[in-house]
């Protein structure tokens, strides 16, 4: 199992209308095949912490079967058209994949 999170940092000029178009734009990666789960969230709006960053704009965890899985994800068509969409939407990506 591989799980990849990637959380957004969107541009603070984007409109709550191109937020939503954003987030539907996240929904679309459902149809990448190789995906075995997918969940979309915001910061929970939990009390502050020192070890809790709540900076981001979109958190996108994906869990695929194996490293093969993932990789087909990246290359996948659906995936390199979300990138190309919506790149100019973020001013930061961070990523984070675990085992």
């Amino acid at each position: 199992m591989l799980v990849h999170t990637v959380l957004f940092w969107l541009k603070p000029e984007l409109t709550a209308d191109q937020r939503a178009v954003f987030r539907a734009g996240l929904e679309s990666l459902r149809k990448v095949n190789t995906i075995e789960s997918l969940y979309i969230g915001t910061p929970a709006p939990l009390p502050e912490r020192p070890v809790v960053d709540r900076s981001y704009s979109f958190c996108l965890t994906i869990v695929f079967k194996d490293v093969a899985a993932h990789n087909a994800y990246q290359v996948d068509p659906v995936h390199k058209a979300f990138v190309q969409t919506f790149q100019p939407s973020w001013s930061r990506v961070q990523i984070y994949d675990a085992e």
